[in-house]
Parts: C-alpha cells; sequence; structure tokens
C-alpha cells in the first residue's frame, strides 16, 4: 500500500510539475491551416519536429505541455522552417526565448508578435526600387537560407547602364523601418536622393544576418567567449554563389574595383575580412564602427602573414571616438597594417567623430559620404564593356592555363585524398605546376578567385 501511494504521489507530483506554453495570440497574417512547431534546446533546435507542434486549446490559444525537467530551455516558434520562424514586433529577428524548470507546474503565456517571412502585416519605409529578392535564398556553404535586399538605380529600366555593386551586411537594418533593429540605414532614400543630384547610381545588395548566428558568420575566427569561425563559409557564398547570381542576372560592373563590401560592427570586420581573402571579387570596403576586437590578434596575423597587394584597394574608416576605449587604437593597428601590404594613402579615409555612437542611426548618417568617397573618380562611362570572366584551364602539355586576373593570386594544390601538397602565386599565363609530383589526380583551388576547382591530371 506504501509503495501505490508512494508512487500515486510522484505521479502526481510530475503531472502537477509540467511546463504549458500557451500562445493567446498569433499575427493576423498567419496562413490558414498553418502548423506551428516549437524548436529549442530540448528538440535539438529542429525546426519542423513533429513531435513538437502546438495543439489548439479549444479557447482560440495553441499550447504545448512540456514535461518536467532540470535547466533552462531556450525555444522559438515556427511555422516548420528557419524562413517562417518567429519575429518582433516589426517582423525582424527575434533573441531566443527562455524559461527555467523549477520543480512546480507552470503556464507561461506567450504572444508570437509577426512571421519573419511575412513581416509585421504594417506598411514598411522602402522605396519603390527596392524588392526582396529572394526570402529563402539559398548559401550552400553553411547549408541555411537567407533574404536578399536587392536596390535597383531609379534608371536602371530606362537605361542600358552597367552599375556598380555594394553588398551590405545586416540587410534587415539597411532599407526598411519595419525589419530594422533598432531604425533603418535609408540606403534607398540616400542613394535615390544622390541620384537626382547627378550620381551616377548604383546596385545594393542586401543580405540578412543569421539573427543568433549573427558573431558565427561574420568572423572567420572564434571568439573563446562569443563564437565566431564561419566568416570564410560566409565569405565564399558571397564570392561564389550570391554574386555570380548578381552578375549573371543584373546589368552589374565586375571588376573589383567596382565592387564593395559594406558593414558596422560586426559587419565591418568580415568586409574587411572579405576584401583581403577575396581581393579578386572586391576591393572596396566600407567599415564602420567595426568590431576588431573579436578577434583583433587572428586578424592581424592573417594580415600580417597571408595579405599582399592591396594597392588597387580603397577603405573607408568611420566611428565614432567614445564607442569604446579600443574602437579608433584597433582602426588603426588595422589600417597600419593594410598600409604595409600596399593600401596607399590616397585610398584610405579614417573618420572619427567625437558624436558618434554603435547605433543604426550614426550609421545611416555617414553612410552617403563613405558611399560617394569609394568611388570617386571611378570610370562609369556606359560604354564600358565587362571585363572578361576569369579562365582556368589544363593545356594538353599538362600545364595550366589562367586568364582575366592581372594582381598574383593564391592557389592551393591538393591530392586525391585532400591533402595539399603545393601552393603557388599566380596571375596570367602558363605555368607548371605539377612537378615532383607522382602520377594522379589533383586539385587546384584558388583561396581568393570566384572561380571553380580545376580537375589536374599528372601522367
Amino acid at each position: 500500500m506504501k509503495k501505490i501511494l508512494a508512487f500515486l504521489l510522484l505521479f502526481t507530483s510530475v503531472l502537477w510539475a509540467q511546463v504549458t506554453l500557451k500562445v493567446t495570440s498569433i499575427p493576423a497574417n498567419t496562413p490558414a491551416n498553418s502548423t506551428i512547431y516549437l524548436a529549442g534546446s530540448v528538440n535539438n533546435w529542429n525546426p519542423a519536429d513533429s513531435n513538437y507542434t502546438l495543439q489548439p486549446d479549444g479557447l482560440g490559444n495553441w499550447q504545448i505541455v512540456l514535461p518536467q525537467s532540470t535547466g533552462t530551455v531556450e525555444y522559438k516558434f515556427t511555422r516548420g522552417s528557419w524562413a517562417t520562424v518567429e519575429g518582433n514586433a516589426t517582423g525582424s529577428y527575434l533573441p531566443n526565448r527562455s524559461f527555467t524548470y523549477n520543480g512546480s507546474a507552470q503556464t507561461i503565456n506567450l504572444t508570437i508578435q509577426s512571421w519573419e517571412d511575412l513581416g509585421s502585416g504594417n506598411p514598411g519605409t522602402t522605396a519603390s526600387n527596392v524588392q526582396i529578392l529572394s526570402n529563402s535564398f539559398g548559401i550552400p556553404q553553411l547549408s541555411t537560407t537567407r533574404r536578399i535586399w536587392l536596390y535597383l538605380p531609379p534608371d536602371y529600366t530606362t537605361s542600358s547602364k552597367h552599375y556598380p555593386v555594394l553588398y551590405m551586411q545586416d540587410g534587415q537594418n539597411l532599407f526598411d523601418n519595419q525589419t530594422s533593429f533598432s531604425g533603418e540605414w535609408q540606403v534607398d532614400e540616400t542613394l535615390n536622393s544622390l541620384f537626382n543630384q547627378g550620381d551616377y547610381g548604383a546596385i545594393v545588395v542586401g543580405i540578412d544576418n543569421g539573427g543568433a548566428n549573427r558573431l558565427n558568420e561574420y568572423s572567420p575566427w572564434v571568439n573563446a567567449q562569443y563564437g565566431g569561425g564561419q566568416g570564410d563559409a560566409y565569405m565564399q557564398f558571397l564570392t561564389q554563389t550570391l554574386k555570380p547570381y548578381i552578375d549573371a542576372n543584373y546589368r552589374t560592373r565586375t571588376e573589383p574595383s567596382l565592387n564593395a563590401l559594406i558593414g558596422s560592427s560586426m559587419g565591418g570586420l568580415i568586409a574587411t575580412y572579405g576584401a583581403c581573402a577575396y581581393p579578386n571579387a572586391f576591393q572596396k570596403v566600407g567599415s564602420m564602427s567595426p568590431a576588431y576586437w573579436f578577434c583583433l590578434n587572428d586578424l592581424n596575423s592573417y594580415i600580417n602573414n597571408s595579405v599582399s597587394g592591396l594597392q588597387n584597394h580603397r577603405f573607408y574608416f568611420v566611428s565614432g571616438t567614445n564607442e569604446s576605449s579600443s574602437m579608433v587604437p584597433d582602426i588603426n593597428t588595422i589600417k597600419n597594417n593594410l598600409t604595409l601590404k600596399g593600401l596607399t594613402a590616397a585610398n584610405t579615409r579614417t573618420k572619427f567623430d567625437s558624436y558618434g555612437v554603435h547605433s543604426e542611426s550614426y550609421w545611416r548618417g555617414e553612410f552617403g559620404a563613405l558611399y560617394q568617397w569609394l568611388f570617386a573618380g571611378e570610370n562609369l562611362s556606359t560604354n564600358q564593356i565587362k571585363k572578361p570572366s576569369i579562365s582556368l584551364v589544363q593545356l594538353n602539355s599538362g600545364q595550366v592555363y589562367l586568364e582575366g586576373i592581372q594582381n598574383k593570386a593564391s592557389f592551393e594544390l591538393y591530392d586525391s585524398w585532400g591533402k595539399k601538397v603545393k601552393s603557388f602565386e599566380l596571375f596570367d599565363g602558363i605555368f607548371e605546376i605539377t612537378d615532383g609530383l607522382s602520377a594522379g589526380v589533383y586539385i587546384l583551388k584558388s583561396t581568393q578567385l570566384d572561380i571553380k576547382p580545376l580537375k589536374v591530371i599528372q601522367k
């Protein structure tokens, strides 16, 4: 009898210790018959886990009951994918939700404010020449998708002009106050105004950040406290997937001197790295309040040991003098190291403002001057013919032929087991790269150029 009583008490305590997550309101634009899922630390962040679906309670609410456990649970709601994850009141990124098991029954009432793919349902502030290129553009290098914004100059549809291109990070914050974190940059309004004053025009590609993965994707190196390490994969996406798509489908100027990487904070960090690592894709950099502190030693080491030939690059650094104690010294350190690698004084601009703060409002006010300086003096004649694409082939002689670049670029040769056997710096010409190697198949990869790896056969 005592054992039965003890079991009943245990069963009752477990029952009453359940946690009920109750959603009392969902966005009005939620598609009919949607299934709402919980994705979190309890199910390996699976956005479409059939075991974690919310059920209607018959009173107009949606809920899910979780059994008692220990610790803190982080979670979000989705409609079955990360592209359809919930957003904040303006339709943009919402940080992870969380609750902590306390051994007692809990009912937590919640509201889903928006869905990122559907926005807030409120009118946005984008100009008519801004469009969403895709809500789920594939990023194979990171096994995910992302929303991509596209700004086309006012005369794009009425001219035959080819335009320089700005690839800008944190796309949520560029064009629309409804999707921004804390106010938009007004990139569209600024460029439209400059166009009306005689500016040639530029295409802007805005790439949404990855939300919880933003720090990971915007740094090639790992910060022990905050993460990172996916920055090069992100840059491979820009150079190998997104940029080729944009160049193939829109009238762009493909020269690296007319392609810019622009970002603020962590976006300034990845823009700096990207132009150094992929100089044959991007030679313009707008670095606003850059978070160089995140991986300062790694970035300096990379510049010192792996970067060269920056004579044609152009860098614009801007920040507030009081954003942090290290902001200005870090920028000067990176600038000086880039100068040692060829960056000229004429192609370098630093602007430190006493009024500058780490916010969208500050970067909005500085964007126009940054853009104008980066492209000042460039030949944007409509008669300019695009440069030929880069060609890399193996000749019948066994040698490798490279065409389409003028500056040296780094290459690596791997054997069929994936082991690196040689490193090269190549430019336009014919090269013998397999001397001293045994017969077999090798793979030649560029660490900088936007080209496919080449299979090389050594007979």
